[in-house]
């Protein structure tokens, strides 16, 4: 892994190699070091590749030397995991059981599976490796396995391979099973085992490359945050926060207050208008202390004529209950799938708009998309400065 990253950083303008840590010594373009604490050269980031055991010689000296650490070596024990979420009070450091950008892409799509296909489906676990690693089951296998009790309801208990004449499963294991031989650089596959089908998610590494490009790439990233445990995670879902977006024009907004706190009517009105075709959309329903609630919806501009006559039949029967009607409104989505994870993505899209004097009149939310009611005129001013705060 050494020389990979060395061969990579060499091609890279904003990252590069001041020194290494090697307990033996080798010619490289950069000075090798015996130990962190013999090294003298001032850095950012250290990036680890090693074993479970460096840990106790380099992570004092990176805590007082308030370095950023990528771990990057798999086999940590509870000892080791203590402590680096204690150095992580000091130090912001970046840990993942695999440094692939594909495997971490496999841990969603699992989760995701585990919550669609529930309990009716066991699971099992395979991972493939050379016949020189040390460690089983590999990093990456358990972190699978943790995605997969993540969509679940009910966890499953790790089982590591079957033997004997009492081996059946039971509902409740997830089998995870190693494979030793040859120069497999890394394979893993999750089984979905149902009645009559199984679903197969798997990830095949042909190179070391694409676990130094995900190195690279958090080391990268951990240098700007604060002390804090961050993961591969992390660094995606900062960098898909949001990823499309979309505007739809021709949109009215519908908003009626001072409605009877009686959901019979209200029950009327969404009836009336489902039965006359108009699809409403970022429904916003909302109670007052005076006994009243308000209602807010958008619609298409070609069922305005139809959502007017509903609306009279409302008001003439209810005297109190006003209606608003705005037209000339886009409805503007800001999706991206770190947006689940990532707390602040509203925020940041409120107080870019506010900085830009946009008018936002309705909101909805759901895990990865965010809905916003403007005005038509203001779309492309607001798509920009989306744009200008998350870099997209």
């Amino acid at each position: 892994m050494g020389q990979v990253i060395t061969s990579m950083t060499e091609r890279l303008d904003n990252l590069s190699i001041v020194a290494g840590i090697d307990v033996y010594p080798s010619e490289r373009a950069y000075p090798v070091y015996q130990s962190l604490l013999a090294c003298p050269v001032e850095a950012d980031v250290l990036l680890d590749f090693s074993s479970p055991k460096s840990l106790h010689d380099y992570l004092d000296v990176a805590i007082e030397r308030r370095l950023a650490v990528v771990v990057a070596t798999t086999g940590l024990a509870t000892l080791e995991l203590d402590l680096l979420a204690k150095a992580a009070d000091t130090i912001p450091v970046f840990r993942s059981g695999s440094m692939s950008l594909g495997v971490n892409l496999v841990q969603q799509l699992i989760k995701h599976a585990a919550k669609v296909l529930g309990e009716q489906f066991d699971v099992e676990i395979i991972e493939k490796h050379h016949n020189l690693k040390k460690d089983a089951p590999s990093g990456t296998a358990l972190m699978l396995a943790d995605s997969v009790n993540e969509g679940r309801t009910k966890k499953l208990r790790y089982v590591y391979g079957r033997q004997g004449g009492e081996a059946q499963r039971s509902s409740d294991e997830l089998g995870i099973h190693s494979l030793r031989g040859g120069t497999i650089v890394g394979e893993h596959e999750v089984f979905f085992a149902g009645k009559d089908e199984v679903i197969t998610i798997a990830h095949q590494a042909f190179s070391r490359q694409v676990f130094a490009t995900g190195a690279v790439l958090a080391a990268s990233y951990i240098f700007e945050q604060k002390p804090g445990m961050y993961t591969m995670q992390d660094m995606i879902t900062a960098k898909s926060a949001i990823t499309t977006l979309l505007a739809q024009p021709d949109q009215v907004l519908v908003s009626i207050e001072n409605i009877p706190r009686n959901m019979s009517i209200v029950t009327d009105l969404y009836g009336a208008l489902a039965s006359n075709d108009v699809f409403i959309d970022m429904i916003s329903h909302t109670g007052a202390t005076n006994g009243h609630i308000a209602i807010a919806f958008t619609i298409n501009r070609k069922d305005l004529i139809k959502t007017r006559d509903v609306i009279a039949t409302l008001t003439e029967t209810q005297g109190e209950t006003k209606a608003t009607i705005s037209e000339n409104i886009t409805k503007l989505s800001v999706e991206g799938p770190g947006m689940e994870f990532q707390s602040g993505v509203a925020y940041k899209v409120f107080s870019c708009m506010a900085k830009a004097d946009i008018s936002i009149f309705a909101v909805t939310t759901s895990e990865n998309k965010i809905e916003y009611a403007i005005y038509s005129t203001d779309v492309d001013k607001a798509i920009r400065i989306i744009k200008e705060e998350f870099a997209i």
